[in-house]
């Protein structure tokens, strides 16, 4: 058995001519499991070989466009791609609050294309998902399983959006754990205990705290590289991956700025600062 961790958008919501929107999809024997949908993940899913009808599971991290904007393509594309009428629906695992409002209507405004879909090529179903929503908890719970493999989410710190939570992947090749958007906070620390990989969003708040007033707001809520360091010392990942990069890196040495502020936290393990595609697989 194997697990893969490929990192399916590594970009925040301005627009790159590279990077997608926020995701991450992780593969075992068993299943495929795809983390947030920002823009451009069905293709994305496309360039791993993966179609949108092979996965198990989809999670939300919260309720921000930028990681869910692409969901409404993910769910028809799988829809449309069905051609037997008996495709299971697609379970979305989502906090309760407003990131479950969205899913709950994020087909509405579809609804006369499927309408003339359905009648156009004699189909009976509508594309299928199953909400499955829990209660957003400090503590580290398990929201969803399958086989050998079980996934356990909680509350981070990404507040005025609430809830926002993170997960944490368990299957026998070892543990993945997810931010998804927030402060460094000690709720990462409980999530990504004994963890193997630790996907971690990134901003360089060195160059933020130099924008006009009006634009520093995002400080408030989003994590400090140097931070990351310290922290992922502090819990011992072997691997850390950064993603939702801002500013975005469009030089080496754009790049190895990352690089520095995390080493500079103290941080001397793997260290990834990830394009789309980039993928760590463990258990070979």
């Amino acid at each position: 058995m194997a697990t893969t961790i490929t990192i399916t958008g590594t970009g925040c919501p301005i627009p790159s001519a590279t990077r997608s929107g926020p995701g991450v999809l992780v593969q075992t024997d068993e299943v495929a499991l795809q983390f947030d949908a920002g823009r451009g993940t069905t293709q994305r899913l496309a360039n791993c070989e993966l179609w949108p009808t092979d996965l198990d599971a989809f999670f939300v991290t919260h309720h921000h466009s930028d990681h869910l904007v692409g969901l409404a393509d993910l769910l028809l594309t799988r829809w449309v791609m069905d051609r037997t009428d008996r495709i299971s629906d697609l379970p979305v695992i989502v906090p309760e609050g407003p990131a479950k409002k969205f899913v709950n209507h994020v087909l509405d405004a579809w609804s006369d294309d499927i309408a003339i879909r359905k009648e156009h090529a004699q189909r009976s179903n509508d594309p299928g998902i199953e909400i499955l929503s829990f209660s957003a908890s400090n503590e580290v719970n398990e929201v969803w399983s399958m086989g050998e493999v079980k996934v356990l989410a909680c509350k981070v710190r990404h507040e005025p959006v609430f809830p926002a939570v993170g997960y944490r992947i368990e299957s026998p090749d070892g543990v993945i754990a997810i931010t998804g958007d927030t402060l460094v906070c000690d709720e990462v620390t409980e999530l990504a205990a004994g963890a193997d990989v630790l996907i971690y969003e990134a901003m360089r708040f060195e160059e933020i705290q130099i924008l006009p007033k009006k634009r520093r707001f995002i400080l408030d809520y989003h994590a400090d590289t140097r931070l990351i360091g310290s922290q992922a010392k502090e819990i011992g990942v072997p691997t850390l991956i950064l993603t939702h990069l801002i500013p975005e890196p469009l030089s080496d040495e754009d790049r190895q700025a990352f690089i520095d502020d995390i080493r500079v936290g103290g941080f001397t393990g793997e260290l990834i600062v990830a394009d789309d595609l980039d993928s760590v697989t463990l258990g070979k």
